[in-house]
């Protein structure tokens, strides 16, 4: 028969694993939960856009007011492609604060 002390060292065993099963528990809903906000708010951003190109499509909308909204709010050269923008103007990078650096050239898809 084991000792009182070999039981409460085997039922702290048991807890600590059950513990461990909790928390993997737990994370695995936070992470589930966070991939649905995620889905959503990518669901969200789908529908506004394609709420605001009918808009636009049907005349209800300033294609420029959209186009200059877009001119303020994207820095990317690829996103700002999509809609025909130049790219975002930006300083020029110095090394040695005597020669700018040139860019490295953008890909483009065909």
């Amino acid at each position: 028969m084991a000792s009182i002390d070999e039981r409460i060292a085997a039922l702290e065993a048991k807890l600590k694993q059950e513990k461990a099963r909790k928390a993997q528990i737990l994370a695995r809903q936070r992470a589930a939960q966070a991939k649905l906000t995620r889905q959503q708010d990518t669901r969200r951003k789908i529908l506004v856009g394609a709420a605001i190109l009918a808009k636009v499509e049907r005349g209800d909308w300033p294609k420029e007011k959209l186009l200059a909204m877009m001119d303020a709010t994207l820095t990317r050269a690829d996103d700002r492609a999509l809609f025909d923008l130049p790219a975002p103007a930006t300083e020029p990078a110095f090394l040695d604060g005597n020669e700018p650096v040139e860019p490295p050239a953008l890909i483009t898809r065909p």
